[in-house]
């Protein structure tokens, strides 16, 4: 279908809601539905309307400009409306092209976060820690809420594992592009010579998942209760409220000890069980959806290699994009991780526009 019928249609189908909701027809469940129908297609409508209005206005300036008996000055006045109009109206089509691109349905949602320590020993352990620290004053920056659900501590700074919820807008449309393996290059506190070290920790940004969006049986999970331990196997609890809870399906397993209530650790167990359950099942969807597409930004591959962080050069470079800053104390105090982020978005939308055109 052309893309000018296509908008047509949404332009109809918007004041056709406009119609309804102004009416009395329609029950209550009908009119939440038309609601945010109708409140979804405004912006697109909004910036279809700016795109047409500023073809009318090319073509006219262009019928001024062709006319024999029209005034010089008009002409003149005609001629730079036109190249100021040609100069915006790339943008606009780009823009309408964008917000016709099919919506990821997890977007909107918040994020559980979690940074794993990979290769490189307790330097892997205290980048990870410098990662988590990083994600949570990037939150801040957003205002999003940022609440810890686990942190397994080395004893010397350093995070074997940490877990957290992002909540705010648009928080997994943000943070999806930063799962994968980071990278860190720099000369460990320990090292005297002063070489440097390459070690790495792993980011998974997993969309938070509500009940109605994977189904967990009860007879599907075994779950365990135990002593909390502190560092080193101390014991934290003299209670058994810390909770192993087992996916037997699928070999899932989560344990929460950071509360020193079983129903509370219980709850936050389920909540990171139940995201990396809805996760699986959409990248399950997604591998069968788009098994021609494994370059693509937000394939979302935990193995993949994406970003490294050099210290000594303060260079941080995303090589999924060959995006570098020298800037690298601003990315980790959160404040220049959204340049990287922009870029990642705009590549994954040019790259889908390209899919949609081909």
């Amino acid at each position: 279908m052309a893309l000018s019928q296509k908008l047509d249609q949404i332009v109809a189908r918007h004041a056709e809601l406009q119609a309804a909701l102004s009416g009395n027809a329609l029950d209550s469940q009908k009119f939440v539905a038309a609601s945010k129908e109708y409140s979804e297609l405004g912006p697109l409508v909004e910036t279809v309307d700016k795109l047409r209005k500023a073809e009318r206005e090319l073509t006219e300036a262009e019928t001024m400009m062709a006319d024999p008996d029209a005034d010089r000055d008009m002409k003149a006045m005609a001629e730079e409306e036109a190249t100021e109009l040609r100069k915006n109206l790339p943008a606009l089509e780009r823009a309408v092209k964008v917000m016709l691109l099919p919506k990821d349905s997890a977007d909107e949602k918040n994020a559980i976060l979690e940074i794993r320590a990979g290769t490189g020993g307790e330097e892997a352990a205290l980048f990870a820690a410098d990662l988590f620290r990083m994600y949570q004053r990037y939150a801040a920056e957003h205002d999003w809420k940022f609440e810890v659900l686990e942190i397994s501590e080395t004893g010397l700074g350093g995070y074997r594992e940490a877990i957290a919820t992002v909540t705010g807008r648009s928080v997994f449309a943000r943070l999806k592009f930063e799962s994968g393996v980071h990278r860190v290059q720099r000369v460990p506190a320990t090292e005297g010579s002063g070489r440097i070290h390459t070690s790495a920790a792993t980011v998974a940004v997993l969309p938070e998942a509500e009940e109605v969006d994977i189904k967990i049986d009860d007879k599907d999970l075994r779950i365990d209760v135990f002593r909390s331990s502190g560092p080193g196997g101390q014991s934290v609890n003299t209670t058994d409220s810390a909770v192993r809870i087992t996916h037997l399906p699928t070999g899932t397993v989560v344990s929460q000890q950071d509360e020193k209530s079983q129903h509370k650790n219980k709850a936050k167990a389920m909540k990171i069980l139940r995201a990396r359950l809805y996760d699986a099942e959409r990248q399950r969807v997604d591998d069968i959806r788009s098994a021609d597409r494994k370059g693509q930004v937000g394939s979302g591959d935990r193995s993949e290699r994406i970003r490294t962080y050099n210290f000594p050069q303060s260079r941080c470079t995303d090589h999924r994009i060959n995006l570098t800053l020298y800037k690298l104390d601003e990315v980790m105090e959160g404040r220049a991780l959204d340049e990287i982020i922009e870029a990642l978005i705009a590549n994954d939308e040019a790259a889908r526009l390209a899919e949609l055109a081909a």
